[in-house]
């Protein structure tokens, strides 16, 4: 099975074809170019550079949250407008679970993090077992506090991935020995992660990709509050 995958979850962008779980190609980006400018884009170059064009695509596979409200949703449409008109197949993946196939290694927990701001991160909890990524928790919003009091209690190996996870090593990883930044160059999501994660899972018409958000966008969330205040 040929996947092109995408991930525009947070700052960075990024586009990949993946078959069989062998990587043909990849392009990924960290600026603060919008994503809506540069997805399409990347996305022709790539098929290009492997000689392939869409109708060699065996379905599309895009990070539908949680992350940035804006990015999040600019995948998921560059996904419905190349799928729809070929009646392609979609595969949606947890922007977390996604990051968890970049540092697979035995006995040790991956942390996915993605900064939600206000002392929070979007969190998901996985280890590496037999070959494959094994779910912990769900995805979820939690404090930093929270996240660390949880860690913690853990006894081997954890590895921080995500763009959230320089902010909680720095807030209390480095107080543990066990507690990892990972590397730079497999931080981030990346649509490599999203391709590998779209193999285990069910394939669905374009129109029933929707994001997924763990917290209302800031706008509505203080029009909430505010209104909460008039009562």
């Amino acid at each position: 099975m040929r996947i092109l995958s995408f991930d525009s979850s947070a700052k960075s962008a990024s586009v990949a074809i993946v078959e069989d779980n062998k990587i043909i190609g990849s392009s990924f980006i960290n600026t603060n170019i919008t994503h809506s400018q540069t997805l399409v884009p990347m996305t022709e170059q790539l098929l290009s550079n492997t000689n392939l064009t869409i109708n060699d695509v065996d379905a599309l596979a895009v990070s539908v949250g949680p992350g940035s409200f804006t990015g999040v949703r600019i995948g998921v449409s560059v996904v419905k407008g190349i799928a729809m008109p070929l009646s392609l197949p979609c595969i949606a993946v947890s922007t977390l679970e996604s990051m968890a196939y970049n540092y697979m290694e035995n006995d040790c927990i991956i942390a996915s993090v993605m900064d939600a701001r206000c002392n929070q991160v979007y969190n998901g909890l996985f280890k590496f077992k037999n070959g494959e990524i094994e779910r912990l928790c769900e995805d979820r919003a939690v404090s930093i506090i929270d996240l660390e009091n949880e860690l913690k209690e853990y006894n081997q190996k954890v590895i921080l991935i995500g763009d959230g996870a320089q902010l909680c090593y720095e807030t209390f990883g480095n107080k543990y020995d066990n507690i990892y930044l990972a590397p730079e160059n497999i931080r981030y999501q990346n649509a490599v992660g999203v391709a590998f994660a779209a193999f285990n899972k069910e394939t669905v018409s374009a129109e029933k990709i929707m994001p997924t958000y763990l917290r209302l966008p800031q706008a509505q969330r203080e029009l909430k509050k505010r209104l909460e205040n008039e009562k």
